[in-house]
């Protein structure tokens, strides 16, 4: 087992994790409640960690990781309302059309 990487905090930590096994990489929470000790130990050691069972997958999670941690930005129009959609959305906020492609 490998430590991935320090997650701000829970939610961010399991989503990570659940897109890492999605992704065929075993992967785990850490720490997930040593945040009810913060203030007694360094701020730094409360916070969860994602470890990854497999050292050998450590490039692809950290390739993954990277993906998530800075999703692409993109700009589309929509296909059924002429809406122009910014940022990383496959689906249209204005009529819930998907983005053309998918």
């Amino acid at each position: 087992m490998r430590k991935l990487t320090q997650a701000p905090n829970l939610a961010i930590a399991t989503v990570w994790a659940d897109c890492l096994n999605r992704a065929g990489i075993e992967a785990s929470v850490q720490r997930l409640y040593a945040s009810g000790i913060a203030g007694e130990i360094p701020p730094d050691q409360s916070l969860p960690e994602v470890w990854i069972a497999d050292d050998g997958q450590l490039d692809a999670a950290r390739a993954l990781l990277h993906e998530l941690q800075h999703p692409r930005e993109r700009r589309w129009v929509c296909q059924a309302c002429n809406e122009l959609i910014e940022g990383p959305f496959e689906q249209c906020w204005n009529c819930g059309a998907n983005m053309p492609g998918l």
